[in-house]
């Protein structure tokens, strides 16, 4: 897309070279053919930026990522499945809104697998995502504490993620479990685990995390308002799929971040009112 776009501005150029030349009865043919193609330049920023509609579930393995992804498919649980080491990858319309009068628009989800050596995957998504629902396991938090801190420092320094402001939902998952930590808890231990991860990074050469930008004021002890995109923290429980849309798209999808088209926002729209007070 990049290169025909480069292409198309090569010949606007050829084209005002060429109306200098030309005498004035041409130059109104001139005029349309520029003009035309502005217009296709418009549309091919259009396409391109309508991509970034993708919301991407990512966390650590057993989080419940999966759980949540078939619960919004089609309602389901999945339970019993082994942990998934492919994506789940597809675009739909929410289970809870394929019942709703009247066109509902479907969404692109990615759920991304947790596992440390499938890594690469979630780098390959997160240039095309229009929001990141990062899921922790809040029953069994305390035991992973430290690898879900870094897994989501990654996603939070990722040069494509910060320059694009992309929204960003810290889902405590499980908290219908008597054991489970609260929202705050997590958050709280989580900022702490960024903190002390920012503080050796700071130490590596700039040219070793050429893609990593830093988190946090120089000084100051981490937390997540000090992050240039919009970081936010709920809770919930991954089989109450009415929860958690309200917890996802309230944060998450009403932010549209596509000018042309946003599945996100349009989702935002169809859900009922009463979720959000």
């Amino acid at each position: 897309m990049d290169e025909w776009i480069r292409q198309a501005e090569v010949w606007v150029g050829q084209a005002e070279s060429w109306i200098r030349q030309q005498p004035p009865e041409q130059i109104y043919v001139a005029a349309v053919v520029v003009a035309v193609t502005i217009l296709v330049l418009i549309a091919a920023s259009c396409l391109k930026s309508s991509k970034l509609n993708t919301i991407v579930l990512s966390g650590l393995s057993n989080s419940g990522k999966t759980t949540l992804f078939y619960q919004l498919q089609d309602g389901s649980s999945h339970q019993g499945t082994v942990t998934s080491m492919e994506e789940n990858n597809d675009t739909f319309v929410l289970s809870s809104e394929k019942e709703r009068k009247g066109k509902v628009r479907p969404v692109h989800i990615v759920d991304v697998p947790g596992h440390a050596r499938l890594k690469p995957k979630l780098d390959e998504v997160l240039p095309k995502a229009a929001g990141v629902v990062f899921v922790v396991d809040a029953q069994d938090f305390l035991s992973s504490m430290q690898a879900a801190a870094e897994y989501l420092y990654d996603t939070l320094t990722k040069a494509s993620v910060v320059k694009k402001k992309v929204p960003v939902l810290i889902f405590c998952n499980k908290t219908d479990k008597v054991t489970a930590h609260s929202k705050e808890f997590i958050k709280k231990q989580l900022e702490k685990e960024i903190n002390k991860l920012q503080e050796s990074r700071n130490a590596i050469s700039s040219a070793d995390i050429s893609d990593e930008v830093k988190l946090g004021v120089p000084g100051e002890a981490f937390n997540f308002s000090q992050c240039q995109n919009k970081v936010t923290v709920a809770e919930g429980a991954g089989l109450t799929v009415l929860i958690f849309g309200c917890l996802m798209w309230k944060t998450v999808m009403r932010m549209a971040l596509s000018p042309c088209f946003s599945a996100i926002s349009l989702l935002s729209e169809n859900l009922p009112a009463a979720l959000f007070q």
